[in-house]
């Protein structure tokens, strides 16, 4: 029986330790199906792709969260290290998103 218990003990912390999303350290990724307003990674500018987007939610106190979308992770870390910047980027395609819709474009 303790052998037992401990077998699951084991196989609980390593799947703990492998699945990024378990991990406390890992960063809040939501998954949303919603119409996201812009099809590209704010950071590299690439096509977002089915199956292999990152989906990450930036809360900062007093904005409202944010439901962002980049093409991997490194991207994700990239926007880490500067939010302030990707996030005028995002503003921006979003204007320009806006924009081309209430035209007809």
């Amino acid at each position: 029986m303790r052998l037992r218990h401990h077998t699951n003990l084991i196989i609980l912390t390593v799947v703990t330790l492998t699945i990024p999303s378990l991990r406390a350290d890992s960063p809040p990724v939501a998954k949303t199906e919603e119409k996201h307003p812009v099809n590209v990674c704010i950071v590299s500018g690439e096509h977002l792709q089915a199956g292999e987007i990152v989906t990450f939610v930036y809360k900062k106190t007093g904005n409202p969260d944010r439901v962002l979308r980049f093409c991997c992770h490194k991207c994700l870390a990239k926007f880490k290290n500067d939010p302030d910047r990707y996030l005028k980027k995002l503003d921006q395609l979003e204007s320009a998103n806006q924009s081309a819709d209430k035209t007809g474009k």
